[in-house]
């Protein structure tokens, strides 16, 4: 489904952990001053895209960017964008209000082009030649001994990731990594134009896109497809959706609802004058799995933040069930929302229901 954001040659796009909140980069827009500047195109919705609005970028480069990228906290209140430019290198904004306002961040120099947040916006990962950490919000930073990634991806805790590497010549593929990114492993996902990838809370569900390799190349579009795991990359099959000219893809946290961006073809006019193009979203029905664990004398239950509403239920004969009225606390380490029960004195069953 096509959401309203309007028509753009869109870049990146990022959601948080329940869909609702979603942000995008579009093509620069030339700022004609004293200085000539360009300032990214940014647009957030805070309804699952039924409605956009539009927050500049902050114009710091005299030239036009090769590459960028974009992630999203949990709440997506904190957003990171990534943005190498021709001449000035790679610039990092980050921001606290889903947009509204950005400041520059402590990244060290050279040629960056992808970021991932983990769930509480603490830890960074950035990729390039090499692979950046942060374990403090981007404050110092740390260079692992790892492939050259041109995307990164990490699950709710910043330990499961995802990257793709390789080049026009060898192909691109698509590496996991179960250590926050000390080693890698090279899945069985097709050798393709791979762009973006998205990552579920626990690393579990990948999704993968590919389409025209040069942001800035003109028609006629290269269209790629769309190919998803369940196994943390283990296995891949391809969506059989329609060959756009797909440029980036997010996830929600269960990994069952998808947002994807079509940067279309791009005239050979100024930067800006565009066609084509738009965002598009996929809802998979979720199977949340609970989880219960005794802690402290009481037992927790705990499930992945789903992509749709359930409701927690109980039962003492699998006959008849009662919602619950406990309200879950979204944990941010792991994107789970969890509810504390006390000791039942007999035995009791729970469920997740659809309202």
């Amino acid at each position: 489904m096509q959401t309203c954001a309007p028509q753009s040659s869109w870049l990146r796009v990022a959601s948080s952990v329940d869909g609702v909140g979603l942000a995008a980069i579009g093509w620069p827009m030339p700022i004609v001053g004293p200085l000539l500047s360009y300032t990214g195109s940014f647009y957030s919705s805070t309804n699952s895209g039924a409605t956009w609005i539009s927050n500049n970028m902050p114009s710091v480069s005299s030239s036009e960017a090769t590459s960028y990228s974009l992630a999203s906290s949990a709440d997506g209140w904190m957003l990171a964008a990534l943005i190498t430019y021709s001449l000035e290198g790679s610039v990092l904004f980050t921001s606290t209000n889903s947009g509204a306002a950005w400041i520059t961040n402590n990244l060290p120099k050279g040629s960056w082009n992808s970021v991932a947040f983990s769930a509480d916006g603490t830890r960074l990962i950035v990729g390039g030649f090499r692979i950046l950490v942060s374990t403090n919000s981007g404050n110092s930073w740390m260079l692992t001994n790892s492939l050259a990634a041109s995307c990164v991806v990490c699950s709710a805790d910043g330990a499961k990731c995802a990257a793709i590497s390789g080049s026009s010549l060898t192909g691109l593929r698509i590496y996991v990594s179960t250590n926050s990114g000390a080693g890698w492993v090279q899945t069985g996902a097709p050798s393709s134009n791979w762009l973006a990838l998205a990552s579920s809370a626990d690393g579990s569900r990948l999704a993968a896109v590919a389409g025209n390799s040069s942001q800035v190349q003109l028609n006629p579009v290269v269209a790629g497809p769309i190919y998803t795991s369940v196994d943390g990359g283990g296995t891949w099959v391809s969506n059989h959706v329609a060959m756009h000219n797909w440029i980036s893809v997010a996830a929600s946290a269960d990994g069952c609802k998808l947002v994807a961006a079509d940067a279309g073809p791009r005239s050979t006019n100024a930067p800006g004058t565009t066609v084509g193009g738009g965002i598009w979203t996929a809802q998979i029905s979720p199977t949340p799995s609970l989880n219960l664990t005794p802690a402290n004398g009481n037992l927790t239950v705990s499930w992945i933040v789903p992509s749709i509403n359930f409701v927690l239920q109980q039962s003492s004969d699998l006959s008849s069930w009662l919602d619950m009225t406990n309200p879950p606390v979204l944990n941010l380490t792991n994107l789970q929302n969890e509810v504390v029960l006390a000791p039942a004195s007999s035995s009791v069953f729970y469920r997740l229901r659809t309202p």
